[in-house]
């Protein structure tokens, strides 16, 4: 189902989304008709949309458009919305700052989902704070980890540390038991912001050789909560521990609210 400003959205207006792919997103889960993290999901959206745009953004009227895309919806399901100008051109972009509101919606897994087997690359992603539709760069190296027999992709940056996954921010568990996020250029993931403003961390710069030692790495995106990475190239971790308990409990006590 997608849905543009509330409407059916029509092949045309698409069309600029694929061939131009400008523009800015957020996804959420929907559990029992709630979203958790909402007014953050809202506050991406915001933030983002003054940064692609240099527009603001009627977050009452997203609402609006998530939660009539959601009636009738089986749940849980995920919620993506999509803000893109329609009457973008590739040649004059300067001239496009009408953003509009597409809203599509899917079915959504089990959660937390299998670990995962990630393979490290070097890659930094473009505007890494900002959740944009350009996701060639990232996708392209997915698909190089999972032709090499991974799941999943874990960025390396430039200067050596651990960013992030293709889709998602991990963390780790070090042998002390603390939670770790890499410091790093990152998304600022609504999950890890729930998980961080609940559960004791530190951030720090994370090196390849220290990632693949620590006590357990775990990925974390609001489709799929927080899910075990079980190795990192060809290194094992354990998919079992205490901490990763709590965060799952963490993060599923979060309360979901409606839009």
């Amino acid at each position: 189902m997608a849905t543009l400003n509330g409407r059916p959205v029509s092949p045309d207006e698409l069309l600029p989304l694929a061939l131009v792919n400008v523009g800015h997103f957020t996804t959420m889960r929907v559990d029992d008709g709630g979203i958790r993290g909402l007014p953050l999901h809202m506050e991406r959206l915001t933030k983002d949309c003054k940064a692609v745009w240099g527009a603001d953004l009627d977050t009452d009227r997203v609402r609006d458009f998530v939660r009539e895309a959601l009636d009738g919806q089986t749940q849980p399901c995920v919620v993506r919305v999509t803000v893109y100008d329609p009457k973008v051109d590739m040649g004059h972009l300067a001239d496009a700052g009408e953003p509009q509101v597409l809203v599509t919606v899917r079915g959504a897994g089990a959660m937390p989902p299998a670990p995962l087997r990630a393979r490290s690359m070097p890659y930094e992603r473009d505007l890494p704070e900002v959740k944009h539709v350009g996701l060639f760069g990232a996708l392209h190296t997915r698909r190089g980890a999972q032709l090499a027999g991974f799941d999943d992709v874990l960025f390396i940056g430039r200067e050596g540390f651990v960013s992030e996954g293709s889709t998602w921010n991990v963390g780790f568990v070090d042998r002390n038991g603390t939670v770790v996020w890499p410091q790093a250029p990152v998304l600022p993931g609504v999950t890890m912001a729930l998980l961080r403003q609940r559960a004791e961390h530190r951030i720090a710069p994370v090196t390849l050789e220290q990632a693949k030692g620590m006590a357990a790495a775990f990925a974390t995106n609001a489709g799929i909560g927080v899910r075990a990475v079980a190795a990192i190239d060809d290194t094992e971790l354990p998919t079992e521990h205490p901490v990763l308990d709590r965060l799952r409990e963490t993060y599923l006590s979060v309360a979901g609210e409606r839009p």
